[in-house]
């Protein structure tokens, strides 16, 4: 009779698993010196803004508490009902641009400023809605000649169109903006772009040239506004001198 001779059942060996440990601080920063320093000047950048724009709010305040206290009573009060009407007669003005660009029963463009659209209208009805950039309130010149250049509000007038072929004479402060010697004669066709439209005032609606100082799709012309090349060539037809433009 054969005997059985039973199995011992034996745990069977956990696997060997290389040893994990954290890298020191040491090994990290000569693995990645490149990165540390990026880090390291980002952040030092950082702070440094935030030391100027807390001191310019500083004197700020500093400098409005010191014009308040040489107000009499009557006077900071004069100022605060002054500073609100001013206020309320902004909203006000452009509330009225925009039910009048409502309105109007004549083909027209519309551009609230704030929503970077621009609205091609007539009698209330959309034709046709475009993508806008409006370019940044600046001082613009060289002291004491300077001028500021404020987002267009209100109603505009349409003075020419422009085509590809076209000539602008490009102002001298945008030279000097771009940081590029001013020529001789500042009139450049392509200037604005395949196609632009002129503003009784100076405004202008231009697309992306590939020519001249606004040829750069990081800078917008101060003052003014920049679309898309296609939605502009695709309205130009309809488009005449004396249509209105309504900003708000």
């Amino acid at each position: 009779m054969e005997q059985h001779t039973p199995q011992l059942f034996t745990t069977p060996p956990r696997p060997q698993f290389p040893e994990r440990r954290r890298p020191h601080w040491r090994e990290f920063r000569r693995a990645y010196p490149g990165l540390l320093a990026t880090m390291g000047f980002s952040l030092c950048l950082l702070i440094a803004m935030d030391v100027w724009l807390v001191r310019k709010r500083t004197r700020y305040v500093e400098e409005d508490a010191r014009l308040r206290e040489s107000m009499s009573g009557l006077q900071r009060q004069q100022a605060d009902a002054i500073l609100s009407n001013e206020q309320n007669k902004v909203r006000m003005m452009i509330e009225l641009v925009k039910r009048q660009a409502q309105v109007d029963k004549q083909l027209h463009l519309a551009i609230p400023v704030d929503s970077g659209v621009m609205y091609l209208e007539q009698d209330g009805a959309l034709l046709r809605e475009m993508p806008v950039q409006v370019g940044p309130e600046r001082r613009v010149g060289t002291p004491p000649d300077t001028v500021y250049m404020a987002a267009p509000r209100g109603t505009r007038t349409v003075e020419r169109i422009l085509g590809a072929d076209d000539a602008w004479e490009v102002p001298a402060w945008v030279y000097a903006e771009r940081g590029v010697a001013v020529p001789s004669d500042r009139a450049l066709k392509g200037a604005l772009g395949p196609a632009a439209v002129v503003l009784i005032g100076g405004t202008v609606i231009y697309s992306m040239p590939s020519v001249g100082p606004l040829n750069d799709s990081a800078y917008v012309l101060p003052g003014s506004v920049r679309t898309r090349a296609a939605d502009l060539q695709a309205i130009a037809a309809n488009l005449k001198a004396g249509m209105t433009v309504y900003f708000y």
